[in-house]
């Protein structure tokens, strides 16, 4: 299993990576650079804009791990004090009540191919967090420790960055998940700087800071299963009969209630599910908006999508599954809130 030889000793650092302590359950995190110099996030943010943004337009989504048999326990409850951090209400969407908080994260996977899948911005000390699933920021194909030009586009719609593009500069996840690929734990937050954009010379010009432009979700945890959630992404593969009935080229909408569920195949013990017709490809990182306003477009971020499953064996997705999100992941989200990461233009 990747990195697994520091898991007895101290020595993180080797790897690039360091262990930092949290609050709430004393979560273990593990932090890694993304494009740690301006130099860097310059030449990523380049690699995605260039040519009319043509790698943008033509990544796919990711392809990996996105479907799960899923199995139903008898519902439990959670194991500490329920947490709020409240939202920062974005402007509001022309798309009708979607928020515009969601976007697509991009990459290049471990085939050398552009990819993509779904995240969403969070409220932060400095408005510079994106929350999507951890395999979608951490390499679990390849030796390397993680994907490669990572960048957020909020609001992303048929190739168009109204906000512009965010370029990932520091990814923050739990240990166990690095580390043993523990999918109780599949999820991160990773620190963005300014947004860009591009001019037809090729230029890149500041436009401000992920927050500011689209606000930021909040986040709860300890929360009990059995609470409604919508759920925002853009999911694109098929499903298991061959139908497609997303594109991948819009923001979507589902909405559910949750349940705890399991996945041993994926070492998902922990899980919770919701009832969504979310087909995997492209919805790996959609987020789970728990009372989530029509009217100020922010909610509580309770799931992030790391599979989706076919519950019923109609051939069909029904199901979308998450880890639930406890005090650990509270532990997570703190290590990046507080980290500034300034412009590259």
């Amino acid at each position: 299993m990747r990195r697994a030889l520091v898991a007895l000793g101290a020595g993180l650092g080797l790897l690039g990576s360091t262990v930092v302590s949290a609050p709430a359950q004393a979560a273990d995190v593990v932090t890694d650079p993304l494009a740690s110099t301006v130099a860097t996030a310059q030449q990523v943010a380049a690699f995605w804009l260039a040519d009319g943004a043509a790698n943008l337009k033509n990544a796919t989504p990711y392809a990996w791990d996105t479907a799960v048999r899923v199995y139903v326990p008898p519902p439990s409850s959670p194991g500490g004090t329920p947490g709020y951090v409240p939202p920062v209400p974005g402007p509001l969407s022309s798309k009708g009540k979607l928020p515009t908080t969601s976007g697509k994260v991009f990459f290049v996977g471990a085939d050398g191919q552009p990819h993509w899948c779904s995240g969403t911005a969070m409220q932060s000390a400095y408005l510079n967090v994106v929350a999507t699933a951890g395999h979608c920021v951490y390499d679990t194909q390849s030796i390397a420790v993680t994907l490669d030009k990572w960048v957020f586009v909020p609001g992303y719609s048929e190739g168009t960055t109204p906000w512009g593009l965010y370029v990932g500069k520091q990814a923050s996840a739990h240990y166990d998940f690095d580390v043993y690929e523990d999918f109780d734990r599949d999820y991160a937050f990773v620190n963005v700087y300014n947004g860009v954009v591009s001019s037809s010379s090729g230029v890149l010009t500041d436009s401000g800071r992920l927050g500011d432009s689209v606000g930021g979700q909040g986040l709860t945890y300890n929360q009990p299963t059995n609470r409604s959630v919508d759920v925002f992404g853009y999911p694109a593969g098929p499903n298991p009969d061959g139908t497609r009935p997303y594109t991948g080229q819009t923001l979507e909408w589902s909405y559910g209630k949750t349940f705890n569920a399991m996945a041993p195949a994926m070492k998902g013990e922990d899980l919770i599910g919701v009832d969504s017709s979310f087909t995997g490809e492209g919805s790996l990182g959609s987020s789970w908006l728990y009372q989530y306003s029509n009217g100020n477009r922010s909610g509580y971020l309770n799931g992030i999508t790391i599979s989706v499953s076919d519950t019923d064996g109609d051939n069909r997705y029904d199901t979308s599954v998450s880890p639930y999100f406890d005090g650990e992941l509270y532990g997570v989200y703190s290590a990046a809130k507080n980290l500034w990461t300034g412009a590259i233009a």
